[in-house]
């Protein structure tokens, strides 16, 4: 038998290992272990059988989103005085389950289908045209343990993409630069109550330098 971390090559990786490189080599042929009765490999993080004598047993735990669908678990080797006479699947269940949602905030926080996820560790994506406000807040009112929140907008009206210093050139007054300002940050833009009180907070400033 023999014990080996590295990336041989027909393995399925995952987000979470860092890449490994022996001689500019990248990947470890199987051929390599040819010869040998069993061969346990570490690194890659989801189970997985290469060959009927190579495996790897994969992380016990998940140590990103990018496990979520991975099955956690290991190989029973039993072993007799002539090498390796049989091997064994075992599985378990994680101590929390990984989930990775992605939709619009309404449907996200309404619908039954992802009752499943609100014990789970949460990677969410939110596809609204614009970022809701409170998107995090709201979130975890049905999934506290929401850990990565990530906005990709989808449908609607697509903006042009610009630089913010040409916005900025081309803002027609200071209540436009201000909102401006506000959509580019947050990727938001403001409402009539927030563009209300953005003008009254400028007009105050206005008064303020004329009296002075």
């Amino acid at each position: 038998m023999v014990l080996a971390h590295t990336f041989a090559s027909g393995g399925i990786s995952s987000d979470s290992e860092r890449d490994l490189s022996i001689g500019g080599v990248g990947a470890v042929p199987l051929d390599l272990f040819d010869g040998f009765s069993y061969t346990a490999l570490g690194h890659l993080h989801g189970r997985q059988t290469l060959s009927a004598q190579v495996r790897y047993s994969g992380s016990p735990l998940a140590y990103s989103f990018s496990e979520a669908k991975h099955t956690k678990g290991s190989w029973l080797i039993d072993v007799g005085p002539d090498g390796v006479t049989g091997v064994s699947e075992l599985s378990w269940d994680a101590p929390r389950k990984l989930a990775v949602l992605r939709g619009g905030i309404s449907e996200l926080l309404e619908s039954a289908e992802h009752s499943w996820a609100e014990p789970a560790y949460c990677q969410i994506t939110l596809t609204d045209e614009q970022r809701p406000a409170q998107a995090m807040e709201r979130l975890r009112a049905r999934f506290p343990d929401t850990l990565v929140l990530g906005f990709d907008p989808q449908g609607g009206s697509v903006k042009a993409s610009k630089s913010y210093s040409s916005r900025l050139a081309e803002a027609q007054d200071d209540l436009s630069l201000c909102c401006g300002f506000l959509d580019h940050v947050r990727g938001r833009d403001a409402d009539d109550a927030e563009r209300s009180a953005i003008a009254a907070a400028l007009d105050n400033v206005r008064l303020t330098e004329a009296s002075l």
